[in-house]
């Protein structure tokens, strides 16, 4: 691997949070803490939230998969703020080693409850929690469990003995998992078929084309507050080539370009600059 430029890593030592002010932005474009409503709203993004708004509405079982960095928990994020709270209660976990004991404990917790210490007992509770839920507070739960491809067999098999509810007449609670492409892989194994056929709704996040990281990296300069383009065509060109159309990667070599130009005194950032700052930061 060839060494980085030696300007390149000399300059963009100290000062990386000046950016925005030499680009006249007036928030940061490229964090994770951008709010939803700023947030790029691909075609493929309001086809999956229209997907798990309805999976809320009728409380059904969806799973959510996508490669590493195609935006899983910014959709989650986009979709638990897009409900309703008068109507929804969304209870959130995501524990890599979430065992189902710990799986009723952290759902009970979250509705104020102190949880039984057996399996068999915390889930009657958990039961009968969310019947008062929806009997008193007329609240519908969505459950989402985030890196669900993390879960043991164990663990899913519990989500399915859990949605058997008065006879499997009813659905107690919408039920999201969300995870890696590997999660929809294992559920497609024969051994999982009795967990697969209780899906409801699949939504499959893809990488971004050539034209939504153009759109998606002008949505989020726009957001910023900047008044015109900041990275040439060919620039966008070399971003979506290095980043293969992950939103993840885009944030990340735009904020380090971005850095790069404004340390470096230059308004537009082009394909030289894009190339000069993934040699030499990001490979």
């Amino acid at each position: 691997m060839s060494s980085p430029p030696p300007y390149l890593t000399v300059r963009l030592i100290g000062g990386t949070n000046m950016f925005e002010e030499f680009y006249c932005l007036k928030h940061t474009p490229f964090s994770r803490d951008i709010p939803t409503e700023h947030l790029y709203r691909s075609s493929m993004l309001e086809e999956i939230l229209g997907r798990l708004e309805y999976a809320a509405r009728r409380q059904l079982f969806a799973v959510v998969t996508g490669d590493c960095g195609t935006g899983k928990t910014t959709t989650i994020r986009s979709f638990k703020n897009s409900l309703n709270n008068s109507r929804y209660m969304v209870m959130y976990l995501a524990d890599s080693k979430l065992t189902p004991r710990h799986f009723y404990k952290g759902l009970l917790e979250q509705l104020g409850c102190e949880a039984k210490f057996y399996r068999g007992d915390a889930k009657r509770q958990l039961h009968r929690e969310i019947e008062l839920m929806q009997g008193i507070h007329h609240l519908q739960p969505v459950v989402i469990l985030d890196e669900a491809h993390l879960l043991d067999k164990e663990m899913l098999e519990e989500v399915r003995f859990l949605l058997n509810f008065r006879m499997d007449s009813k659905s107690p609670m919408a039920l999201i998992l969300v995870g890696q492409n590997e999660l929809w892989d294992r559920l497609k194994l024969q051994s999982y078929a009795a967990i697969r056929q209780r899906i409801d709704l699949q939504c499959k996040l893809n990488h971004l084309d050539r034209s939504q990281v153009g759109e998606y990296v002008k949505n989020h300069l726009t957001y910023a507050g900047a008044e015109h383009d900041i990275f040439s065509d060919n620039a966008l060109d070399e971003i979506f080539k290095f980043s293969a159309g992950a939103a993840r990667m885009v944030n990340k070599v735009c904020t380090h370009c971005l850095i790069y130009g404004a340390q470096n005194g230059k308004r537009i950032i082009d394909d030289h600059m894009v190339k000069l700052v993934i040699q030499g930061e990001l490979n």
